[in-house]
């Protein structure tokens, strides 16, 4: 049995209250039809980041949308050049972020990263290693994968690679791919579960774009 709008909204402001790094006052909720906006204002990027992935969490959710604004307390503003600075040197510092094809763009605290790397780990990590400086209001990842193997082989690699996960029905989950493209479609039971599958198809090599027809 389906959950009701109502229902989602409380187990979503519930999921808000349990997530430590989310001040759940700050955040209103609304549900219509599966679908979940977050509004309002917080510290931080990085509490606007747990905000969305904390209602993702919640079974019953079709989608969100997040129209929640960063507004930064007095003692944590920083100028672009300050965060430029600082996010050159996490990305220096991480040794699996190849930091020198990559290049780092701000615009009153919002980061763009642009570049190439091989993995789409590395393409992830990048975003996520800046989450939490200071002074950043937002991340836009541009960063690519350099497209490597061929279509075939990336198609193995994904079937072989829900496979080792163990996703429920697997083999429900059809998988084709066009050149570098990826099209997944079938039937999964909970956002949860969309998100173990894109981990297993973005762990990819070559993997440049994703088109999701999957159905909750």
């Amino acid at each position: 049995m389906s959950k009701t709008d109502t229902q989602i909204q409380k187990d979503v402001l519930a999921e808000l209250e349990w997530e430590p790094t989310v001040r759940a006052t700050d955040i209103g909720v609304e549900v219509k039809d599966g679908i979940v906006t977050l509004a309002g204002h917080v510290d931080s990027y990085a509490e606007k980041w747990h905000a969305e992935t904390a209602a993702q969490r919640v079974s019953g959710v079709k989608g969100v949308a997040v129209e929640i604004d960063v507004k930064l307390p007095g003692d944590t503003q920083r100028t672009d050049a300050d965060i430029a600075r600082a996010v050159k040197n996490t990305l220096e510092w991480n040794i699996f972020v190849p930091n020198d094809p990559l290049k780092v763009m701000v615009e009153d605290g919002w980061v763009t990263l642009s570049g190439e790397v091989p993995w789409e780990y590395q393409r992830r990590l990048a975003a996520s290693s800046i989450r939490y400086l200071t002074g950043v209001t937002g991340v836009s990842n541009q960063i690519v994968v350099k497209p490597k193997p061929t279509a075939a082989a990336v198609k193995a690699d994904i079937e072989a690679s829900l496979k080792r996960r163990a996703v429920q029905d697997a083999n429900a989950i059809k998988v084709e791919v066009h050149d570098h493209d990826v099209i997944l479609s079938g039937k999964v039971h909970s956002i949860a579960e969309k998100e173990l599958i894109h981990h297993a198809v973005w762990n990819s090599p070559g993997v440049t774009k994703v088109t999701d027809n999957i159905k909750i």
